[in-house]
């Protein structure tokens, strides 16, 4: 198992990595280009998730990255979670995102608000790879009004609670063997009567109703969750009944961070691949590099990208500071980082594809695969504008 020890403050009152950052990030780079970048055709062309990805990143000391090491995790931190995200997602930005949706939105939410016997009974398979895990928020009539429009129910019978509705877009679905899913307990209380509960698949009366179909981060792969009556025993509610909400805003200002940082390992890939393809594409006798505006394209995706890194790495030292998120200046920061990076990583993929010109359009190209990935991260973990009415919200109050 690869050391990761908590990484010491970035250096960052330029927003650089200490030495042993840089080490954590090289050696999740150098793993994952060994590893996964070799599987991200197939699973773009076949929607096919790779089983033995999980139990390799555990082996690696990857999953589970802020969990004491009682429970199975590294004993690290936030910003070092972050930095693997980031690797990953260079060279499988599809593996990146189900990697987020199990070691942040399920695992470290599970491991900040659920009892001690949920811990102890699901945290060393979800370090260890064994179990993969999921994330049920959102709803076909429950998006951007997440927790104000949620439809699915639950209600207490005896020793367990019978959830009842319907989950859309829930990544990791098809594959998920632990899902952390929210549900209304008391409808008339509105968001403040919503619970959340682990939720196996094997529990009666839940199902995979749907695998969908996207267009990009295909290998990652997306579901429709039913549930009709399923039966969940009581001491699988997380946190206090009612108390869902907590829950939720505990780890969205991390989630926005941590999917920022795909947005900059995807955005790095591309200006790579950018610069290898004007260096060696000749036309009119030249490497179009020689020419100035695929240069002045080459220039302006840099900047891009360094502005990106330096608000995510800001974010990110943040993130390791912060208690919990849903207000302050976390809450300004985090959706900064991702609105920001979302909308600057679409612009660099797509100069890179511009650059590429045909071949770029060529659906089993790698360039191609960024494009049709990138226009994703400017609407899940809440959109672009959603992201600035929070920046505003904390900025007028």
């Amino acid at each position: 198992m690869t050391n990761i020890a908590s990484s010491p403050e970035c250096s960052a009152s330029g927003f650089a990595l200490s030495t042993e950052q840089q080490e954590i990030l090289d050696t999740a780079s150098a793993f994952a280009r060994e590893h996964f970048w070799s599987l991200q055709a197939r699973m773009d062309n076949e929607e096919w998730w790779p089983d033995q990805a999980m139990p390799q990143l555990g082996a690696m000391g990857f999953l589970g990255v802020t969990v004491e090491a009682e429970l199975g995790g590294a004993g690290s931190d936030f910003f070092t979670s972050a930095l693997i995200t980031q690797a990953i997602a260079r060279w499988n930005h599809s593996l990146a995102l189900s990697y987020i949706a199990h070691e942040n939105l399920c695992l470290a939410n599970i491991a900040r608000n659920a009892s001690d016997g949920l811990k102890a009974r699901y945290l060393p398979g979800l370090c260890d790879g064994s179990l993969v895990g999921a994330l049920g928020l959102t709803e076909p009539g429950a998006g951007s009004d997440a927790l104000g429009s949620m439809a699915t129910t639950a209600r207490r019978v005896g020793n367990r609670y019978l959830l009842n509705g319907q989950k859309m877009y829930i990544t990791n679905g098809p594959i998920a063997d632990v899902v952390l899913i929210y549900a209304k307990t008391d409808k008339a209380a509105g968001t403040k009567g919503i619970s959340a509960f682990v939720v196996e698949k094997g529990f009666k009366g839940f199902v995979v109703a749907q695998k969908l179909d996207k267009m990009g981060f295909r290998g990652s792969t997306t579901a429709e969750l039913m549930f009709d009556d399923c039966e969940v025993p009581a001491e699988n509610l997380v946190g206090v009944e009612n108390g869902g909400v907590g829950v939720v805003m505990s780890g969205l200002d991390f989630e926005r961070v941590i999917v920022a940082m795909i947005n900059l390992g995807m955005a790095e890939r591309a200006l790579d691949l950018a610069v290898d393809y004007a260096r060696e594409r000749q036309q009119f006798g030249r490497p179009i590099g020689d020419f100035q505006l695929i240069q002045g394209k080459l220039a302006d995706m840099y900047v891009g990208l360094e502005t990106m890194r330096a608000l995510c790495y800001r974010a990110c030292a943040e993130a390791n500071a912060a208690v919990e998120g849903g207000r302050g200046n976390f809450h300004k920061l985090s959706a900064a980082a991702i609105l920001h990076s979302a909308e600057t990583c679409s612009r660099i993929v797509a100069d890179a594809l511009q650059i590429f010109g045909g071949s770029g359009y060529m659906r089993e190209t790698e360039i191609n695969r960024l494009y049709r990935a990138a226009k994703l991260l400017e609407i899940g973990a809440g959109t672009s504008e959603i992201r600035r009415t929070i920046i505003a919200g904390e900025l007028l109050r």
